[in-house]
């Protein structure tokens, strides 16, 4: 048996499955009959259902966070340097563009960013508990660097504007090449630096709209 190609075979499968159908619905024979191994693989190698669930996070959110730390230390250290506090634009967009540029990275990916769509509506708490674990951290830091880019603007205020604002730009990625009844005129935004173009203004223009 070939351990990395059966392991990274379970975690394509997962990853699309859990996408699809959610975790709750989506069983470990389907998992395995979708991947090409037997059931006993997924003990092998994860030890399990929710095991296997923290494994597709890790894969997918230990890089795209450090990616993204990376960025929001480099618009923290330039503001610094400068002397003054950082822009929310330049937070947020430190922020989504490296959300952005694993939307390029295949099919699996989109996948992954569906799933995280499913985080936080699933009815089985292991999906958006796992996905919080691996968030926290970094969100964290974000809303640190937001305090500081809108200083006044209370807590309480900062903290829903920024979930919204990462609400929103999770949904339209989501959204924006799928085969929807659009109006005439309008076409999906497959490319991501338009998308980023429409995006980010907006998002930037909702952080700092005056309460």
């Amino acid at each position: 048996m070939n351990h990395p190609d059966t392991k990274q075979r379970l975690l394509d499968a997962a990853e699309q499955l859990f996408a699809r159908d959610g975790f709750h619905s989506t069983s470990l024979r389907a998992i395995t009959r979708a991947a090409g191994v037997n059931l006993a693989a997924v003990s092998y190698h994860f030890g399990g259902k929710e095991a296997l669930v923290e494994a597709v996070f890790e894969r997918r959110l230990a890089p795209l966070n450090a990616a993204r730390r990376q960025r929001l230390d480099a618009v923290r250290d330039s503001a610094r340097t400068q002397g003054r506090a950082p822009t929310i634009e330049e937070v947020l967009r430190a922020f989504i563009e490296p959300t952005l540029a694993l939307r390029e990275a295949g099919p699996g990916a989109c996948a992954f960013i569906s799933l995280v769509g499913r985080a936080l509506n699933e009815p089985n708490g292991v999906v958006r508990t796992t996905f919080m674990r691996h968030m926290q951290p970094l969100f964290t830091y974000l809303f640190e660097l937001t305090r500081s880019a809108l200083p006044t603007l209370n807590t309480n205020s900062a903290f829903w504007r920024l979930l919204f604002a990462l609400s929103t730009t999770a949904h339209a990625i989501c959204l924006s090449d799928q085969s929807l009844p659009w109006p005439p005129g309008v076409a999906p935004l497959r490319d991501s630096e338009a998308l980023l173009a429409e995006i980010l203004p907006f998002v930037t223009a909702a952080m700092e709209a005056q309460a």
